[in-house]
């Protein structure tokens, strides 16, 4: 349901948010920190998860902690899922073509409030934009 252009401009709306590219996937940056970006499934992601793999597009967007990204794969798992080279680390990833604009919505706010500054999310705390 969501298409890049909308994370693009959902992911923008966000203060001090900029887009940028690392080895030409698209990614958005809040003060030179990845919080959303592109990730394309490699062929150890896609063995892995053999038959569930998504064909279309993939979301990786950070969480605050383990298990806020375990909760988001228990209670969406045609959305969210992981793979093990995101063992132990609060990442999630998405299926873009399933993810709806206010879950994309509510999944970028979350993603930029992990890693904005201190200062600048003192400034605008969640919810406020």
């Amino acid at each position: 349901m969501a298409s890049w252009d909308d994370v693009a401009r959902t992911c923008l709306a966000l203060p001090a948010a900029t887009e940028g590219t690392t080895r030409g996937w698209r990614q958005w940056l809040v003060q030179r920190k990845g919080f959303v970006w592109e990730r394309p499934l490699g062929r150890k992601d896609t063995a892995e998860l053999g038959a569930a793999a998504p064909e279309g597009p993939v979301l990786a967007a950070y969480v605050p902690d383990e298990g806020a990204k375990q909760a988001l794969i228990a209670e969406e798992p045609d959305v969210y899922f992981t793979t093990s080279h995101f063992d132990g680390y609060p990442i999630v990833l998405c299926r873009l073509d399933e993810l709806d604009q206010e879950s994309l919505t509510e999944l970028a706010a979350e993603a930029w409030a992990c890693r904005a500054p201190r200062r600048l999310l003192a400034e605008h705390p969640p919810g406020s934009t």
